[in-house]
């Protein structure tokens, strides 16, 4: 199985379901069970809440299911800026088996999610 990018519009709200359906479909590709595949959700979808307060302007997320779910989200474009993050931050560290965050200046510019 290939990667898949998608590039969503941070400012539309919209745009989050659409994500949540990609990241539900990976982790049914990556035999997941159902409580993983929610978790992986809400921390996808933390994620991106993350790169919007961060002040991007859309998100780059490249999902995998080659040994277990994987999403890669990055902001891009806008304004970065640093931001309060500590909830989502929280949530997604209780809720997903590896998680990375990339800092560029002090702002969050990507999220890693493994289950």
């Amino acid at each position: 199985m290939k990667d898949l990018s998608v590039r969503f519009d941070l400012e539309n709200s919209q745009f989050f379901t659409a994500l949540r359906l990609v990241a539900g479909a990976f982790c049914s590709l990556a035999e997941r069970d159902v409580d993983a595949a929610e978790d992986f959700k809400v921390c996808v979808t933390e994620s991106a809440i993350i790169l919007k307060n961060c002040g991007f302007k859309s998100v780059n997320a490249v999902f995998s299911a080659e040994g277990g779910a994987r999403a890669v989200l990055s902001g891009e474009g806008g304004s970065p800026r640093a931001a309060e993050n500590d909830l989502s931050l929280a949530l997604i560290g209780a809720l997903v088996e590896n998680c990375a965050i990339d800092k560029r200046e002090g702002v969050i510019s990507s999220v890693t999610l493994e289950i």
